[in-house]
């Protein structure tokens, strides 16, 4: 089973397509992958290379993530799929009240208020624990050198963190964001292109968290320290939160998209707007990619699958409507009947940028792994826990504070979450994984992955090489500067407002790799919006 390649391809890939059998690994960092093909050759799995990977990620690109963000994935194991919630919750000791008695109306974005509990160390034990093949300390093993040793920034990897030195030396004033310019500025700036940077901190909290399966973050010295730095400052996190937290196995919820299964992980996780666009659309045909007609039912129907999830989307447990009443046909046909020719206005949040790192791996063994962690706008919160390289995450900022809200901030409770992995199959048998991350440019990215691959037979490199759009407000789009200028224009006629953006990090950076189930042929795609790279033997 295999997803059929057209013979031409609109786009000129700025990569050749990448074939392989043994096994595969795609990401935003080449030492990263190369991480995770290190270890598939050393006997490990496809998700003992999705751990490998991610660890590596933390330290060569934590512009992203890191130790202290959250983690999703969808794992395909013997003819079964898998989800895993890593997200977060917000602290035992915050409330609505407690905020504004500090003089907030909105929750800010650096500081302790938006600080949630850590998932990524609880999402690698429970994948090696249920899962792996080796030690979670061995897949920790590359990681943990090059964040002693250190290494040399890739291009794109030392512009974002120029810019997030520009942001935090602006915003971060106070002595508890000291140790994130000495973590992440030593010298004062930013690390230049190939300069090498490193942390000590990071390699010891990273060999602590493999000897201890995780304990010291969550039982131990590392939570130890988590909570002495909270209340120093006057956070809410404390150690009882950290030690009460366990991630979750879920049951991943789906669509059936001309045939094929395309399968996101069930909110707290915003991956039911992907699948909501993609019911609306299936209703309509579609022979060709580069038509007026359609991009505009893509940004129609991902504005109304948007309007409900900005509304409703939070805990399962909080949602006035489930995943299966959204997705019903009979919704997605009343929802698919409110799109007409021009552009619409319909009620909706504001989407935004954020920072997020996502891979894919498979082995010859057909394991495959969609992963993706964050520790959310970039560099997260601002604050680094003394000694450790912990860099805190800032999730709760998701959080709404009205409290007739379902979303809104509760003690233990998960807040909407933008990082979603998706996975794609077909008669029960694995296609493969596919992501792009990209704060609420995911979802988007994710529909536009899919219908490039299943209606317009891309290969999947051509199907991450094509230029992409991304939905902002009201009628507002950005689209990527390749953009067809009949496209652009044709949408302005249509009263849609059309932006030309140049910066490439508003688009997501996506990787995908598919499997032919008769030959094990495995072939994949990755982003050239950054540094990615694909390993593979």
């Amino acid at each position: 089973m295999f997803i059929p390649f057209s013979n031409s391809y609109p786009y000129a890939s700025k990569r050749n397509v990448t074939y392989s059998q043994k096994g595969m690994v795609a990401t935003s960092q080449p030492l990263a992958a190369q991480a995770g093909l290190d270890i598939l050759k050393k006997g490990g799995n496809a998700i003992d290379a999705a751990i490998a990977t991610a660890a590596c990620l933390t330290v060569t690109e934590p512009t992203s993530n890191g130790i202290g963000g959250d983690a999703f994935a969808l794992v395909f194991v013997k003819d079964k799929l898998y989800g895993l919630n890593a997200s977060g919750v917000a602290p035992n000791s915050i409330s609505v009240d407690a905020i504004k008695d500090r003089g907030y109306n909105e929750i800010p974005r650096f500081g302790f208020i938006p600080v949630t509990v850590p998932g990524i160390p609880s999402a690698w034990r429970e994948l090696s624990k249920r899962f792996g093949k080796l030690p979670l300390l061995e897949c920790l093993l590359p990681a943990i050198e090059y964040a002693r040793k250190g290494y040399p920034l890739s291009p794109t990897l030392a512009y974002h963190w120029n810019n997030a030195f520009k942001l935090y030396e602006k915003n971060l004033k106070g002595e508890e964001y000291e140790s994130w310019f000495k973590t992440f500025a030593p010298l004062g700036r930013a690390p230049f292109e190939g300069e090498l940077w490193f942390s000590k901190d990071h390699a010891d909290t990273l060999e602590k968290i493999g000897k201890t399966n995780a304990d010291a973050f969550y039982k131990g010295e590392l939570a130890d320290k988590i909570d002495a730095f909270s209340q120093q400052y006057n956070g809410f996190i404390r150690k009882s939160d950290l030690m009460n937290y366990n991630p979750s196995w879920v049951e991943p919820i789906s669509i059936n998209y001309r045939g094929y299964n395309v399968w996101e992980i069930p909110p707290n996780g915003q991956g039911l707007i992907a699948l909501q666009a993609l019911n609306i659309l299936k209703g309509f045909t579609f022979e060709e990619k580069d038509t007026i007609r359609t991009y505009h039912l893509q940004i129609e129907a991902l504005k109304l699958a948007f309007s409900d999830g900005m509304a409703y989307i939070t805990e399962p447990s909080s949602m006035p409507y489930s995943s299966s009443d959204l997705l019903s046909e009979s919704y997605s046909d009343s929802r698919r009947k409110l799109i007409n020719e021009n552009a619409s206005l319909p009620s909706n949040g504001k989407p935004y940028e954020s920072g997020t790192v996502y891979l894919a791996t498979a082995d010859g063994e057909g394991n495959m792994v969609s992963y993706i962690q964050s520790n959310y706008m970039g560099f997260g919160s601002g604050l680094v826990v003394p000694g450790t390289g912990i860099a805190l995450q800032n999730r709760g900022h998701n959080f709404s504070m009205n409290k007739s809200h379902p979303n809104v901030i509760l003690p233990g409770k998960k807040p909407y979450h933008t990082i979603i992995p998706g996975f794609l199959t077909k008669d029960q048998k694995a296609i493969g994984p596919f992501g792009v991350m990209g704060g609420f440019m995911q979802p988007q990215g994710h529909v536009q992955v899919i219908m490039n691959a299943i209606d317009f037979h891309l290969n999947p490199q051509a199907t991450l090489d094509a230029p992409r759009w991304q939905w902002m407000e009201g009628k507002k789009i950005i689209v990527e500067s390749q953009m067809p200028s009949n496209i652009i224009l044709g949408l302005q006629k249509l009263g849609h407002i059309v932006q030309i953006e140049p910066q490439l990090s508003h688009f997501g950076r996506g990787q995908i790799i598919w499997r032919n189930s008769e030959t094990g042929i495995l072939v994949g795609g990755t982003d050239p919006r950054t540094d990615s790279s694909i390993a593979c033997w």
